[in-house]
């Protein structure tokens, strides 16, 4: 990987929906070349995707919260992680160092609803305990980090 690609990534980051011709002409190649890079980040697994970055209050998701688990002992890991995989109000789930084995960030329409879902991790074989904080407010999320090209 080159200062081009980290450019290109800088770039669709940004805004993926660039189309080729705009990133050619921001990083100076032609624009079958931009595509072909493109192509090889996403063949590589270095481009994994892209997505909708939407409002969460508009679509009814307006209560975030960070929900870090203590696993207990005798925990099956992998176990734990296909329960809490399959919550849809799970947004990203990270394996911590410290007390808690995982910090999830889940996304719900009410307190009522964080409750339930705080209930169902809590009734989860292999959750000792959890502790939840909720988010106020969002300053932000998801911003571009600088490239090292």
């Amino acid at each position: 990987m080159d200062s081009i690609d980290l450019r290109l990534i800088d770039l669709l980051r940004e805004n993926a929906r660039s189309s080729y011709a705009e990133l050619a002409r921001k990083v100076g190649l032609s624009a079958p070349a931009v595509h072909e890079r493109v192509g090889k980040l996403e063949t590589a697994g270095t481009i994994r995707g892209y997505r909708a970055d939407i409002d969460h209050e508009a679509v009814g998701l307006g209560v975030t919260a960070l929900i870090g688990i203590i696993e207990d002992s005798g925990a099956d890991t992998d176990d734990v992680l296909a329960a809490v995989r399959a919550m849809p109000e799970v947004e990203s789930c990270y394996f911590m160092a410290g007390v808690e084995s995982y910090q999830l960030t889940v996304r719900v329409g009410t307190i009522a609803e964080l409750e339930q879902l705080i209930v169902r991790i809590n009734r989860t074989p292999g959750v000792a305990s959890t502790r939840t904080a909720i988010a106020l407010s969002t300053k932000w999320e998801n911003r571009p980090q600088p490239g090292q090209g």
